[in-house]
């Protein structure tokens, strides 16, 4: 499972010009999913967003979680996580996981993230053509890695 955190001041997903999720001040994570990612991926990786210090504290230092601020998340699916250029012109998608087993763990994953954060949690439309409008405040990205193949 792989996770591309962005801080954000404004985060919002659409599908032929309909925004189906959008957010103020958060989280947006863009998610994809390999062979071999388990359950207990999914409960780490969201316990891991929601607790991050990724926030400014009073004195503009990163100390504060979700949890913390009462952010809101989007949460969007994106295969291309998995893209591997080392060969060739043309990205391999062989290693992101098939839609028969990231549908499942892509909703299990939102399900996890809705129990845990504080506040508002949107999403895209998976395996949709989706534009993403953010304003990454920062900005701040990170990269998260648990479990699947390597």
């Amino acid at each position: 499972m792989r996770v591309v955190l962005q801080r954000v001041s404004a985060a919002s997903v659409a599908v032929g010009g309909e925004v189906l999720g959008e957010i103020e001040a958060g989280l947006l994570l863009l998610v994809g999913f390999t062979g071999g990612d388990t359950r207990e991926d999914l409960e780490w990786m969201a316990r891991k967003v929601v607790s991050l210090r990724v926030f400014n504290d009073a004195d503009g230092k990163m100390n504060l979680s979700l949890e913390d601020v009462a952010g809101d998340l989007l949460v969007v699916s994106q295969f291309t996580l998995y893209g591997d250029v080392r060969k060739g012109r043309r990205p391999s998608f062989v290693h992101a996981a098939d839609p028969e087993l990231a549908v499942p763990l892509y909703e299990r994953f939102l399900e996890l993230l809705r129990e845990a954060a504080p506040g508002k949690v949107a999403d895209g439309e998976f395996g949709a053509m989706m534009d993403v409008e953010l304003v990454n405040s920062g900005p701040v990205t990170l990269v998260l890695e648990r479990g699947g193949e390597r």
